[in-house]
């Protein structure tokens, strides 16, 4: 009981900051989600249901510039194929929870994949940790997606920098985790094809998505390489 109650305590403290930071994250989808017509039921709806924040701001901005519902579908699933590794690299840490683990999968994502694999390395499996996280997270998410549709046209996320404040502290979260060739290979590989597919076309929006798919590669090259070496 002591146990469950010092990691319920630090998941808590762990999750709070960046738990504000997806809030402020969901403001801005909310309000952007308004201004391409999505009624306040549907902008909720798709939080409560798809609880990823890149896949409903590309839908957002790809509607907005009039994409077909297949172009949208089919980016978001590319944008998304991430999870089916961070699902792999989390099925050890989240086995103890046995029927419950299909539940927490839903919760795979970005955010909880970095603080899990954490405290994951500290501790070992440990999947009552990354429940309280990923209840944070999709409480903040869906609470501010309502308040962001509710404000709609009335808030500019760019012009209070909402829109900065997620990227911002996320990055502060993966600093300390580059460790080791793997890591550090893959962070260097996915700089690189950015860099050299914005050089070839700037502004292309699918440079996101193609650096996502290729980077991951990299490091799971250098992974086996050093396993085997």
């Amino acid at each position: 009981m002591i146990q469950k109650k010092e990691t319920i305590k630090t998941a808590c403290m762990e999750a709070l900051p960046l738990a504000i930071a997806i809030a402020t994250y969901g403001l801005s989808y909310g309000v952007l989600a308004t201004q391409v017509k999505f009624s306040l039921l549907t902008a909720v709806s798709m939080s409560v249901f798809v609880f990823s924040g890149s896949a409903q701001l590309v839908t957002v901005a790809m509607l907005a510039g009039g994409a077909s519902l297949i172009s949208v579908l089919l980016t978001v699933i590319l944008l998304n194929l991430r999870n089916l590794l961070y699902g792999a690299a989390l099925a050890e840490g989240l086995a103890p929870a046995k029927k419950w683990t299909a539940l927490l999968a839903f919760g795979i994502s970005d955010e909880p994949f970095v603080l899990a694999t954490s405290r994951f390395k500290k501790v070992g499996p440990d999947p009552l940790y990354f429940a309280i996280v990923t209840g944070m997270f999709y409480i903040a998410w869906i609470l501010a997606a309502f308040f962001g549709a509710l404000i709609g046209n009335q808030l500019d996320p760019q012009k209070w920098g909402l829109d900065l404040a997620f990227p911002v502290t996320f990055a502060a979260l993966l600093v300390p985790g580059l460790k080791g060739k793997p890591v550090i290979g893959t962070v260097l590989a996915a700089t690189v094809i950015a860099m050299v597919l914005e050089y070839l076309k700037p502004g292309n929006e699918l440079t996101i998505i193609i650096t996502g798919l290729l980077a991951p590669l990299v490091g799971l090259y250098l992974h086996r390489r050093t396993n085997h070496a």
